[in-house]
């Protein structure tokens, strides 16, 4: 079981905290989690409260959400790229950014395919909305919850109505891209080494097809939450894809997965 600590006892420790969500498997806090492993960078956990007020944290870090990285006294930084590229600096290897510019170009664009705003995690974020608050007979609990993270992260009925074949685009390059490199001999989505693409797909895979239970124990809820059914992104989803999600994990990642 992870240990947290508060965002008010964090303030004052040094080297890097982690804000994250104690219990939820978000891909982008896992993707964080995943690379801190990889790169072997000791963190402390700070503990995110899922819809609370979280006012010391927007204090802190001006703002609410996580993951957030805070490194000894320099600024906080709340976005995907950001951590990345401070992880790079604090621990060089191994090197999860290409070295190529034509491999590092490729790896950032599927990269923020995935984490980016409008990307496969952020359009799924939009599918789960709008099945909620497109929904007469949903749980007044569940619309509460789903209008407050509609207010937080902007969401629209027409883009949310896009968003399928927006994320079944992404799985589809995706997929693309690691056959492309299988004919080239490489098990990895860029180059033919471990970068950080790999571990962006294995963790956003969750938002399409979860880990079983044994390897990432989650609630029911968000299980069946996760678990996509819409016919325009599964049908872009590959046996090969899953198959390099299991191999991240299993060669790379943290097994089973902690929350």
């Amino acid at each position: 079981m992870a240990q947290y600590v508060e965002v008010e006892q964090a303030i004052g420790m040094p080297g890097l905290r982690v804000v994250l969500s104690p219990g939820v498997p978000g891909p982008w806090s896992e993707s964080a989690k995943g690379i801190l492993h990889v790169k072997k960078i000791p963190y402390t956990k700070v503990r995110q409260n899922v819809g609370g007020e979280n006012a010391p944290l927007r204090k802190w870090t001006a703002q609410e959400t996580a993951p957030a990285f805070v490194y000894n006294d320099e600024r906080p930084r709340s976005l995907w790229i950001d951590q990345l590229y401070l992880v790079e600096r604090i621990a060089p290897e191994p090197a999860l950014i290409p070295a190529n510019i034509n491999e590092r170009i490729t790896m950032f664009g599927l990269s923020n395919e995935l984490c980016g705003e409008n990307g496969l995690g952020w359009s799924r974020r939009l599918m789960l909305l709008h099945e909620t608050l497109s929904n007469p007979n949903a749980p007044e609990a569940a619309k509460s919850g789903a209008t407050y993270l509609g207010n937080k992260y902007g969401y629209d009925p027409t883009q949310a109505q896009a968003a399928p074949r927006r994320a079944g685009a992404i799985v589809r390059a995706l997929a693309d891209q690691l056959a492309m490199q299988g004919q080239r001999g490489s098990r990895f989505l860029v180059s033919d080494r471990l970068s950080a693409l790999d571990i962006y797909w294995a963790c956003f895979a969750a938002l399409l097809q979860p880990l079983p239970d044994e390897l990432c124990r989650m609630s029911p809820g968000f299980r069946r939450m996760y678990s996509c059914t819409d016919a325009a992104v599964m049908g872009s989803l590959t046996p090969q894809l899953l198959a390099h999600r299991d191999f991240i994990y299993h060669e790379y990642l943290e097994l089973p997965v902690d929350l």
